[in-house]
């Protein structure tokens, strides 16, 4: 699939264009071309350690989401991408590659139609990686928080004098 089809997929689920949707079009898109298939369930995984543009690319572009539990963030900053596939047991790694890409020189539209134009081993370091996934998703009772009585998921609740509680909950009692 040509990135021009992939991005327009990904600005009708996003709201609009910009650069960092340019650069998870460019992710998926290698993705795709490399074996790993569109995720109806969590047969692939995306590992993001960012929370930028870019992340709502991945998951119109590959099926990839929170809901699911076949996204998973860890707040970094970075702009990597770690995806697994369940079927194959394979990984890799994309990272963005600053020395190839200097986004300080373009203007907004040069940045996205550089990127749209790009391959994405122009961009990205890209690595094969040990397969070592995140779990699947836990899907857990809820129980309420005795405080405040909404539903927490049974792994969340937090001990405080004898109650057990939500995390909100228990940071108010800390405090």
């Amino acid at each position: 699939m040509e990135a021009k089809d992939l991005m327009e997929k990904a600005v009708r689920f996003h709201g609009h264009i910009c650069p960092g949707l340019a650069i998870g079009v460019l992710a998926a898109k290698y993705v795709l071309e490399h074996g790993y298939d569109y995720s109806p369930n969590e047969e692939l995984v995306a590992v993001v350690e960012n929370d930028n543009c870019s992340i709502d690319a991945i998951q119109v572009i590959l099926g990839t989401t929170f809901g699911k539990g076949n996204l998973v963030h860890q707040d970094y900053g970075k702009i990597n991408y770690y995806f697994y596939d369940r079927r194959t047991k394979k990984g890799i790694r994309l990272a963005i590659n600053s020395k190839k890409f200097d986004a300080k020189k373009l203007s907004r539209d040069e940045k996205i139609q550089f990127l749209l134009n790009s391959k994405p081993e122009d961009i990205f370091n890209i690595y094969e990686i040990e397969y070592n996934p995140p779990g699947l998703a836990q899907i857990e009772e809820s129980v309420p928080c005795e405080i405040c009585g909404e539903p927490t998921m049974n792994s969340r609740l937090m001990t405080y004098n004898g109650s057990e509680m939500c995390i909100p909950c228990y940071k108010k009692m800390r405090s």
